[in-house]
């Protein structure tokens, strides 16, 4: 897993808008982000992108987790209960997968593990190493 938190450092946008990396493991992964006054749309509620973006690394850090070179080829996300502050935690974990093709689900909850969003998504898995 040394390579997924390398991997998780080389991130520059998950790292610019303050995404932590709490644990990793094969086909699983969770992370946090403490919500600042810039995530905050201008309704003074959590920006979907943010939410997203917190969603959307921990789905690249499970899908890659097996070494394979995995990218994105569909995701959703339901936003289910808006978020105004604190933290919110990303979980994710596969669903299924083949050698070609693998799903994962995430659920986004926050400080009183409330749900606010859920997250799935489809990742292709190359034959390349990461």
């Amino acid at each position: 897993m040394e390579k997924m938190i390398r991997f998780f450092e080389e991130d520059n946008f998950s790292n610019y808008v303050g995404v932590e990396l709490l644990e990793v493991s094969e086909g699983r992964a969770k992370a946090k982000m403490d919500i600042e006054k810039h995530h905050l749309n201008s309704f003074g509620i959590v920006h979907g992108g943010a939410i997203f973006a917190l969603a959307d690394l921990v789905f690249a850090l499970a899908s890659n987790s097996h070494g394979n070179i995995s990218v994105a080829i569909n995701v959703n996300i339901s936003y289910i209960k808006a978020a105004t502050g604190g933290t919110l935690y990303a979980e994710g974990q596969e669903v299924s997968i083949n050698p070609k093709l693998a799903s994962y689900a995430i659920n986004i909850t926050d400080d009183n593990n409330e749900l606010i969003a859920i997250f799935q998504g489809m990742v292709y898995r190359k034959k390349d190493k990461i």
